[in-house]
């Protein structure tokens, strides 16, 4: 029970994302059989469909920087000694983060602007702060893979 909780902690994104992708699949074949046999489109499934791709996005980001797996430059960072490379893991880790808590900052901003101002969706008209939601509590996602990440390319270093 516990290796399948810590299972569940270690990879929340990638169980989230198999279940967007599906729902994705479900509404976009849906709409495809809708177009074909009754010749009308479901004009509402491009509009989740396109905000489950940034949520989708955001998930992605912070499935790459736990893995380490994300876009690097490591010209520099492997030619330098240990505790060079760990400064500037950490740097890059800290520049990583300031850019995600700029998207919280602004995506919150936007939120409150959308509740504020009552926006709704133009295909399904409910609100779209639904849709807006996911940036920042995604991004803290992310902040925390980031340091994770950061973290264990850090302790790598130290065994080495």
């Amino acid at each position: 029970m516990v290796k399948n909780f810590k299972w569940w902690v270690d990879h929340f994104e990638e169980a989230l994302c198999a279940v967007l992708f599906a729902v994705m699949a479900i509404i976009t074949f849906g709409n495809v059989i809708t177009r074909y046999f009754l010749k009308y489109s479901l004009a509402f499934t491009e509009e989740i469909v396109v905000s489950f791709f940034v949520w989708l996005t955001l998930l992605g980001a912070a499935i790459a920087f736990r893995e380490q797996s994300h876009l690097g430059f490591t010209f520099i960072l492997e030619r330098v000694s240990g505790k060079s490379q760990k400064a500037l893991l950490w740097i890059s880790a800290a520049l990583g983060a300031i850019l995600f808590i700029f998207l919280i900052y602004f995506s919150i901003i936007q939120l409150g602007e959308e509740i504020v101002l009552k926006i709704t969706s133009s295909g399904i008209g409910v609100p779209q702060w639904w849709y807006t939601i996911g940036m920042p509590i995604f991004s803290v996602l992310v902040i925390f893979r980031i340091l994770q990440g950061a973290s264990r390319a850090v302790h790598k270093i130290g065994k080495t």
